[in-house]
């Protein structure tokens, strides 16, 4: 989540949040089913000293996704 966060494009989000998302390999079973690939989109805010991370929703899947 942190290097998605510092390498990725950030973008507005719902209730004056930030979110940004990034797809990595992945190559293993989650939940009993093989994914080629593992997308992290956290949501946060930024604040003076800090990014403050609300959530970070999580997605599998196998076919490729343009960035």
């Amino acid at each position: 989540m942190r290097e998605t966060i510092l390498t990725s494009e950030w973008q507005p989000a719902e209730l004056n949040r930030l979110e940004c998302r990034k797809t990595y390999p992945y190559g293993r079973t989650w939940n009993g089913r093989q994914y080629q690939y593992k997308q992290v989109r956290p949501i946060f805010v930024e604040e003076d000293e800090e990014i403050v991370v609300i959530t970070v929703y999580t997605y599998f899947f196998n076919e490729e996704v343009k960035q």
